[in-house]
């Protein structure tokens, strides 16, 4: 038997999904509705972009945050970055726009958010890596040095493009047209079979080595309280800046779980779950994670928040190199500093890590 020419297939492959999805695009896409979804989307997606943009800047500018903590952080803000742009895409062709895609369009529209969704989950694997070495280590940062950061950085952005390109590579269903998913219409029920059950694991994983890392901080921190008087710095502490990584990882796994579990029923061609009219909601609590996720570093880390409003200071006042050089070096609080305009010298850091070290786990 002759394989049909791929246009052919590309034709036929749209023109069934046409058939089986256009009800129900008719029903839930139509202009009254699409519109406004649109201008909310376009709304958060801009919120996203910038203020990942500023945690960005806010890593890339204060010497404070050069820590491989924070390079790591910065990291899961740029797949946030990535996310945004995947939303804007995903959102201006859905609906009627969706039926003139070409193959390689859907291909385009679920690998950007493919992609993105796994440079998140990576890169929480990956500062959870990073903590745990930490904590071990009995230090608030690990001593992973910077070449080691950036192999990091490099693997979690090749294996991420690597799972969104799967599909366009050869897992979908273009020529078994009877195997296609009804959400990802050019993806295969096996692929998704295999990627949200992978994910869920993942989350369980990442949420099983937190909830370990977080009694054992919690538990050398009780011994702590009872032998000092309070004098170490809470916000330099592990526990500090585990509960921010627990706080994103909780909001990633509430706002993706529903997500993947209605990809898994789909791949298991679940006929009566109905799994379309759960996806403009699952979309929308998709893009509230990559809103949320810059607002949980601004309030759980407050020089965090006091670098970002130095940075829009220095935009709205059009000095941005002299402010930002000014927020690098000023205090938190008055209360925490002793109001040094030079960064700390290598003599505090190794005293105040020493503390900590003797304090937290030689007790």
């Amino acid at each position: 038997m002759v394989r049909p020419p791929l246009h052919n297939a590309n034709f036929r492959l749209l023109s069934v999904n046409s058939l089986d999805n256009g009800n129900q695009t008719k029903e839930d896409w139509v202009n009254t509705q699409l519109i406004p979804v649109q201008a909310v989307g376009s709304l958060f997606c801009i919120f996203i972009l910038l203020s990942n943009l500023l945690v960005i800047t806010a890593v890339i500018t204060n010497r404070r945050f050069h820590y491989p903590f924070y390079y790591l952080l910065a990291n899961l803000a740029a797949s946030d970055f990535l996310a945004a742009i995947a939303y804007v895409y995903l959102m201006f062709h859905t609906g009627q726009a969706s039926r003139k895609l070409t193959v390689n369009g859907y291909f385009l529209r679920q690998g950007l958010l493919d992609t993105s969704l796994s440079a998140s989950l990576a890169n929480l694997l990956v500062i959870a890596l990073e903590r745990y070495i930490s904590v071990m280590n009995c230090k608030v940062h690990s001593n992973l040095t910077k070449r080691r950061v950036t192999l990091l950085i490099v693997l979690v952005w090749a294996v991420s493009i690597s799972m969104g390109a799967v599909p366009s590579l050869g897992w979908n269903c273009v020529c078994n047209l009877e195997s296609c998913s009804q959400l990802a219409p050019v993806f295969s029920r096996s692929y998704l079979i295999f990627w949200s059950v992978s994910n869920l694991v993942a989350f369980l994983v990442m949420v099983s080595v937190y909830v370990r890392i977080y009694v054992y901080v919690k538990r050398k921190t009780a011994v702590l309280k009872v032998h000092t008087s309070g004098s170490i710095n809470r916000k330099r502490t592990p526990i500090k800046l585990i509960k921010t990584v627990m706080t994103v990882l909780g909001a990633f796994v509430i706002c993706w779980t529903p997500g993947l579990v209605v990809l898994l029923l789909d791949g298991l061609n679940c006929e009566q779950c109905q799994v379309m009219k759960f996806k403009r909601w699952l979309l929308l609590l998709a893009v509230l994670n990559s809103v949320m996720n810059p607002c949980i570093y601004s309030y759980k880390d407050e020089e965090m928040w006091a670098t970002i409003k130095n940075l829009l200071h220095c935009v709205g006042n059009g000095t941005r190199r002299q402010r930002s050089s000014k927020a690098n070096s000023r205090p938190l609080s008055s209360g925490q500093d002793t109001g040094i305009s030079q960064p700390p010298s290598e003599e505090t850091k190794v005293s105040a890590h020493g503390e900590l070290k003797g304090s937290l786990l030689f007790v």
